[in-house]
């Protein structure tokens, strides 16, 4: 018997230690065991690996990590009643759990983990975007992890793979699909969790390449993209006019018409206009 079968269903845990979700911790539940197991197997192979996880909850996907073979997992966990229940399932699994009661936006988690290192999260709506963001735009690359396994309410997993054209295509599909392959792997439909969130939620995989898809200065192509997209109904030599008093000639320069907009830009564009617009 594998040591997650010896632990009591989460549905009891959650009962037994009155952990009601609270809203104002972004938490939704994901009470089926069958289905944390999936998602811990889209992360990969993870006997080699350390994986981080944020929001854990009561444990349904540190199980499944666990179970799936994590070498160890790192679990940051902000809210404190969850303590004791992680804290059984440390014991089930002796060495390979250790938990940080705290906040993931203020905790560097790197002096606890050893690579390769793998993420895989259930990420709490109120900070899911702002942790990616995080991990798509550090000071050097490649990053940290080898690969990211999240899980996003559907719109922001679509706006994670968008291409141009479309509706979503935005700013966090730039910032993904620069330094790293993005797909969704899975989709869950609200009463999966408990509670039910109003939305659709899916998970994303995202695996780092060892060097971004096109060159470019990242301070610069985040500029240009956030310019571009902060206005995105204008033609580019509006929207970006702020960014060089010749941005007519640079736009051509790089392959783009002036007046498209942004949403019509590929990737491989932006990278060649932050090459030309480069600061010095």
């Amino acid at each position: 018997m594998s040591a997650i079968d010896t632990l009591p269903p989460l549905s009891q845990v959650i009962a037994d230690h009155g952990l009601s979700a609270r809203k104002s911790l972004g938490q939704n539940f994901l009470l089926d065991l069958n289905l944390t197991a999936k998602i811990a197997r889209q992360a990969g192979d993870l006997t080699e690996c350390d994986v981080l996880e944020i929001g854990p909850g009561p444990g349904g996907l540190t199980r499944g990590l666990l179970a799936e073979g994590a070498r160890r997992v790192l679990a940051i966990e902000k809210d404190t009643r969850c303590m004791p229940v992680l804290a059984d399932i440390a014991a089930a699994y002796p060495g390979r759990l250790e938990v940080i009661n705290g906040d993931a936006l203020e905790i560097d988690p790197l002096s606890h983990l050893t690579p390769p290192i793998r993420v895989a999260a259930n990420l709490p709506y109120n900070v899911g975007t702002e942790l990616l963001v995080r991990w798509l735009t550090p000071k050097e690359w490649p990053p940290f992890w080898q690969s990211l396994t999240l899980m996003f309410q559907r719109e922001v997993a679509e706006r994670i793979v968008a291409q141009p054209g479309s509706k979503t295509y935005g700013r966090l599909a730039i910032l993904s699909q620069w330094r790293a392959d993005a797909r969704i792997v899975m989709s869950l439909p609200p009463e999966a969790f408990t509670p039910a969130p109003k939305v659709k939620s899916a998970v994303v995989h995202l695996s780092a390449l060892e060097k971004p898809r096109f060159d470019a200065d990242a301070a610069t192509l985040s500029r240009v993209v956030a310019a571009g997209f902060n206005q995105r109904r204008k033609m580019l030599r509006a929207s970006l006019k702020g960014i060089a008093p010749d941005i007519e000639d640079r736009l051509l320069s790089a392959g783009i018409k002036p007046t498209e907009r942004a949403e019509q830009v590929s990737l491989e564009q932006f990278c060649a206009l932050a090459r030309a617009v480069k600061l010095d």
